[in-house]
């Protein structure tokens, strides 16, 4: 079983990302789940959502705690939560930021940075990072899942969404 765990801020899309990584990795073959975990539900307040994905059926209903991959979609998050708990040996981190990084990665994690918010504004003309993370994590997966992620963002696109927000994420690859 591979686990994944995003970290991000109320209304940058980490529930979001977690749905569709879930379900391109459902219509790719596996069996997947994804789920949030939050206190006070407003815009800015640090979320948690996590994925699983496996050849075999998951009946494990429990948080992610070591998790194989970690995107942090706001890099302000690793001053104040301690964003690489739990990663095992040998996961890939992926963080979305334009600077340098400043932090310690633990020893034997792999770590990818992308300025996502630059090219979602690039893109969309909004700085919505969800869909350009997960593309990353597809890459760092070294898995192609780009067709079936394209393909399964349709509903649930959210009304009023526009379709470019769902095609973004291939230039996080």
């Amino acid at each position: 079983m591979r686990e994944l765990r995003i970290h991000g801020r109320g209304g940058q899309g980490s529930v979001t990302a977690a749905e569709l990584i879930a379900v391109a990795a459902f219509e790719g073959g596996v069996f997947s789940q994804a789920f949030p975990a939050f206190g006070v539900e407003r815009r800015g307040a640090p979320v948690q959502a996590f994925v699983r994905f496996d050849d075999r059926k998951i009946r494990l209903r429990s948080q992610v705690y070591e998790p194989d991959y970690i995107i942090v979609q706001d890099s302000t998050l690793i001053k104040d939560v301690n964003v690489f708990s739990g990663v095992k040996k040998g996961g890939i981190v992926i963080v979305n930021t334009e600077k340098a990084p400043d932090y310690k990665v633990p020893d034997g994690v792999k770590l990818i940075t992308i300025d996502a918010t630059s090219i979602a504004l690039k893109v969309i003309g909004l700085p919505i990072t969800n869909t350009f993370a997960d593309g990353s994590v597809r890459r760092g997966n070294g898995r192609d899942q780009v067709r079936c992620a394209q393909e399964c963002a349709h509903p649930p696109v959210p009304e009023g969404t526009r379709r470019e927000e769902y095609r973004g994420g291939t230039p996080g690859l």
